[in-house]
C-alpha cells in the first residue's frame, strides 16, 4: 500500500493554469479608443476651435499672471476654511448646546445654499455695510468692503469651512474612544491628546478628502467674477475671448491651465496619503495574500504575512 501511494506521488504533474480569456475586455476597449480616436482627430482638423489663437494665448503673461491668482485665492481659501472647519467641527462634538446649535445653523446655511448666491451677496456687502458701530468709535468698512480680491477669499473660505467641519468631525469621531481614554488616563490634556493620539490617526481619514477640496476649490475659484473679480484664470480668459470675440479657444486656454496645477496638486495629494499611510500595516495569511494577488494585481505596501495559526 505505502508503495502504490508513494509511486502515485511521484507520478502526479503540476497543474497548469491558464489565465481565464477576456474577449469583450478587448473589444470594448477597442471601441472606446476608436471613438477617442475619432474625436481627437475631428477636434484637431475642425477650424471652429481656433487653434491658432489657443497656441497663441496659452502662455501669455496675463493668462500666467491670473493663473497665479487663482492659486492665491485657492491657497488662502483653504487655509482659512481648514482653521475654521477644525473649530467648527469641534463645536459639534461640544457638550455645550450654545456651541452646537451655533456649529448646526452653520452648517445648515452655508451647506444649504449655493456658493454662487453667496459670493453674490459677499459682493453686494459694500452696499448694506458702509460703517461698524462699536459703541465707543465707529469703523469705516469701504477701504475693507472694496477690495473684491478680500471678498473673494472671504466667501469661498467661509463656504469651504462647512464642509470640512463635516470632514475633521468625521475623522476625529474614527479614532477609538478606548485610545483617548488611554492617554487621559496617562493625564495627557485634552490637546495634548488630541495633538499627539486623536490627530495622527484622524489625518488618514481627513487627507483624502481634504486633497479634493482643495482639487474642488482650485475650480471653484471660477466663480468669483459673481464677487465681481476677474482676475483670476477663468475671468482673465473671458475677459480676452470678449476682446477677440473667440470664446472657444481662450476656453480651451483656460481648461488647459486648470489641469496642469489640477495635475500637479494630485500628484501632491498622492504622496501626502502615503505619508500619512506609513503607520497602517495589514496581517495577512499566505492563502490572503496569494488571493489578494490575484484580485489587486499586486499586494500593496505595509503587508506582513502570518501563519495559520498566528490569525487565530
Amino acid at each position: 500500500m505505502s508503495q502504490n501511494s508513494s509511486s502515485a506521488r511521484a507520478t502526479v504533474q503540476p497543474i497548469k493554469a491558464h489565465p481565464v480569456r477576456h474577449p469583450g475586455r478587448w473589444i470594448a476597449a477597442t471601441v472606446v479608443l476608436a471613438l477617442a480616436a475619432l474625436f481627437v482627430i475631428s477636434a484637431v482638423n475642425n477650424e471652429n476651435y481656433g487653434w491658432d489663437v489657443y497656441r497663441q494665448y496659452l502662455f501669455d503673461t496675463r493668462i500666467a499672471t491670473a493663473a497665479l491668482h487663482t492659486l492665491a485665492l485657492t491657497v488662502l481659501s483653504m487655509l482659512i476654511g481648514v482653521i475654521l472647519g477644525a473649530i467648527l467641527a469641534i463645536m459639534r462634538m461640544s457638550p455645550n448646546p450654545v456651541l452646537r446649535a451655533v456649529a448646526w445653523v452653520y452648517l445648515w446655511i452655508f451647506r444649504g445654499t449655493p456658493v454662487y448666491v453667496q459670493l453674490v451677496f459677499w459682493g453686494l456687502m459694500g452696499s448694506l455695510y458702509q460703517t461698524l458701530n462699536l459703541g465707543f468709535t465707529e469703523v469705516d468698512l469701504q477701504g475693507l468692503l472694496s477690495n473684491m480680491f478680500l471678498l473673494a477669499v472671504i466667501g469661498l473660505a467661509l463656504n469651504e469651512a462647512a464642509y470640512m467641519a463635516e470632514i475633521v468631525r468625521t475623522g476625529i469621531q474614527a479614532v477609538p474612544v478606548g485610545q483617548i481614554e488611554a492617554s487621559q488616563a496617562l493625564g495627557m490634556s485634552w490637546w495634548l491628546t488630541m495633538r499627539r493620539t486623536v490627530l495622527p490617526q484622524a489625518m488618514k481619514i481627513i487627507v483624502p478628502p481634504t486633497g479634493n477640496e482643495v482639487i474642488s476649490m482650485l475650480k471653484t475659484t471660477s466663480l468669483v467674477v459673481a464677487v465681481p473679480y476677474s482676475l483670476e484664470l477663468y475671468g482673465r480668459s473671458m475677459d480676452i475671448a470678449n476682446a477677440l470675440f473667440d470664446p472657444v479657444p481662450m476656453l480651451l486656454v483656460a481648461a488647459t491651465w486648470y489641469l496642469a496645477v489640477t495635475s500637479v496638486l494630485m500628484v501632491g495629494q498622492h504622496y501626502l496619503e502615503k505619508y500619512y499611510d506609513r503607520g497602517i500595516t495589514r496581517e495577512l495569511t499566505p492563502k490572503q495574500l496569494a488571493a489578494l494577488t490575484d484580485a489587486e494585481g499586486t499586494a500593496g505596501g505595509n503587508v506582513t504575512v502570518v501563519s495559520e495559526r498566528g490569525t487565530r
